[in-house]
């Protein structure tokens, strides 16, 4: 897959109840500039300790779209595009009104990725977005016409006072504007956020269940094959950075909280940057991590078998560059349960519905 860059943008016109992610309320003006060279320098010298090209880029956050299309291409001319397959940048339908998705697409941005979550505009109130349903439809139809290599929107499911048909109308508005990839996921309660201190009231497990069953269905009959958890695509259409981390491939993180993971003379590292912006402008030093060989089986597992095709054997020794005889007796067992599929590190169907359980086993 060749080696990713993950650069983070740290924040947000408002902090969701929902998100757990390192995002932070911008109050004042953007410094924008400040953050772009200290990108600049923290890329720099990542890139020092490679000899590798970057294939993909994402730009996540919080909230990308906040920086200027000039800024984000004074970042981008630093890599060699002839390399790069993708570069996505994420994008909130409530931050994008002081530059078009053209600009964006001069800058070097091939994919967008925008955050709708829900079109009902009691949803979008409850989940403290700060958009409304006719900012969503407009910014999706406004990267189509921009004329990106791909366009994924983000949805929710679950999501509080939810009916599973509510639930299908909101998917069937998204799949109505036909982007090539869509991200459907059920909203989850997690720590350190405002849901986890007041948590609002969600359907329950099986209504849950029915709304992805059912959803699943709709998107299958609309054209959109299941690659991973909660990613579907059109035509093939994948997005290829993630599916770096899910094959446990090698990507810098660079940005406040930024993570990432490379291989270093036989060994696995993890890198953390500061989780404040004012520290990480500051130059704070980054947090390097060797994972131990006990917690690459799971950790390998984890991201692997999220992809509903799996992974062939090979890849669990090239990339933790253990031997396969350390997974071997779990997998076998797996298979002869039919979790697993023989001569493959893939789910059955039946397999796929128990992820948790399955990773669990590779645990030591």
């Amino acid at each position: 897959m060749g080696l990713g860059l993950y650069a983070h943008f740290p924040w947000c016109v408002r902090k969701c109840p929902y998100c757990d992610f390192n995002s932070h309320p911008l109050h004042g003006e953007l410094d924008e500039t400040n953050y772009i060279s200290r990108l600049i320098e923290d890329f720099k010298k990542e890139l020092d300790s490679t000899r590798e090209n970057i294939s993909t880029i994402y730009l996540g956050g919080g909230t990308p779209s906040l920086f200027s299309a000039n800024s984000l291409a004074r970042f981008l001319q630093l890599v060699d595009r002839r390399n790069t397959s993708e570069i996505t940048m994420e994008a909130n339908p409530g931050a994008l009104e002081h530059e078009s998705f053209d600009a964006y697409l001069d800058a070097g941005i091939t994919r967008i990725s925008i955050g709708v979550q829900s079109f009902d505009p009691q949803q979008l109130d409850n989940l403290g977005r700060v958009h409304n349903s006719d900012d969503a439809s407009n910014a999706a139809e406004n990267a189509l016409k921009a004329g990106f290599d791909s366009v994924n929107l983000d949805l929710m499911f679950g999501l509080p006072g939810q009916s599973l048909d509510d639930a299908m109308i909101d998917l069937e508005h998204a799949i109505s504007f036909g982007t090539d990839h869509l991200s459907w996921y059920q909203l989850t309660i997690e720590p350190r956020t405002e849901f986890h201190r007041r948590p609002p009231i969600l359907a329950s497990d099986d209504l849950r269940a029915d709304m992805s069953n059912t959803g699943r269905r709709l998107l299958k009959e609309n054209g959109y094959s299941q690659y991973e958890v909660s990613a579907f695509g059109r035509d093939g259409s994948r997005c290829l950075h993630n599916v770096n981390y899910w094959r446990f491939g090698d990507y810098f993180g660079i940005g406040a909280g930024a993570h990432g993971k490379t291989e270093r003379h036989g060994k696995i590292i993890r890198t953390v940057k500061p989780r404040q912006p004012r520290l990480y402008l500051s130059g704070a030093s980054t947090q390097r991590v060797e994972v131990s060989p006990d917690e690459l089986p799971v950790e390998f597992m984890m991201n692997a078998l999220r992809l509903t095709g799996g992974v062939e054997t090979s890849l669990f020794s090239q990339t933790t560059g253990l031997s396969y005889e350390v997974i071997s007796d779990v997998v076998d067992r797996l298979v002869s349960w039919e979790l697993m599929q023989p001569n493959r590190l893939q789910t059955t169907d039946r397999g796929y519905a128990q992820l948790d359980s399955i990773v669990g086993q590779f645990l030591n």
